[in-house]
């Protein structure tokens, strides 16, 4: 586990440069989840370490292999400065521990609903899983193992939420498209979604 982790904090390296700050939250029933920092430019990237330590299993599956079974990480990017977005190291470590407490496997197009704002302030209480390799390529592992794939999270606001489980993610990515909506602005108001 440590070696995975290891290799994947090497990933997130060689992508986003060092971190300039790191958390660790541990949940009853759960490996300790880490979320990294990284801030470049008028960027902020939060990454979690910890996710992929095991695969994801399917929660009606009658066994679970220990070494089978898809590996991820979450990457979710706002711009600098314009909100305080430090509270969200612990909702991307829930989100994170997900996997693990609640045996859902995470994979683009979930929504990850938390209840509450991501952080003090914020419009958005839930996130999208959007398709990995854009930000961080995958990380391979040896065989048998599955790649560690790195999907970007994308804020929604309670009613985009309510939008994409009505008309899926694919409508609300249009709708984000058709309005050239900055998925990474942490104030920015909900989409018109009619």
């Amino acid at each position: 586990m440590g070696e995975i982790l290891a290799l994947v904090e090497a990933r997130l390296r060689s992508a986003f440069g060092e971190p300039d700050a790191r958390a660790a939250v541990t949940f009853l029933g759960a490996e300790r989840i880490e979320v990294l920092r990284f801030t470049r430019d008028d960027l902020v990237r939060y990454a979690t370490l910890g996710m992929s330590a095991q695969p994801m299993a399917d929660p009606v599956a009658p066994l679970t292999d220990p070494l089978r079974g898809p590996r991820a990480e979450l990457v979710l990017t706002v711009a600098a400065g314009r909100a305080d977005t430090s509270a969200v190291l612990r909702p991307l470590a829930v989100f994170a521990a997900s996997p693990q407490v609640e045996g859902v496997v995470v994979a683009a197009g979930n929504a990850m609903e938390l209840g509450e704002p991501l952080w003090p302030g914020a419009p958005f209480t839930s996130v999208l899983v959007a398709e990995p390799g854009g930000l961080v390529d995958d990380l391979p592992l040896p065989a048998p193992r599955d790649p560690v794939r790195f999907h970007p999270l994308l804020p929604m606001t309670p009613n985009e939420a309510a939008f994409k489980r009505a008309r899926g993610a694919e409508a609300l990515h249009a709708a984000w498209l058709h309005h050239t909506t900055d998925l990474r602005d942490p104030l920015r108001p909900t989409v018109p979604l009619t």
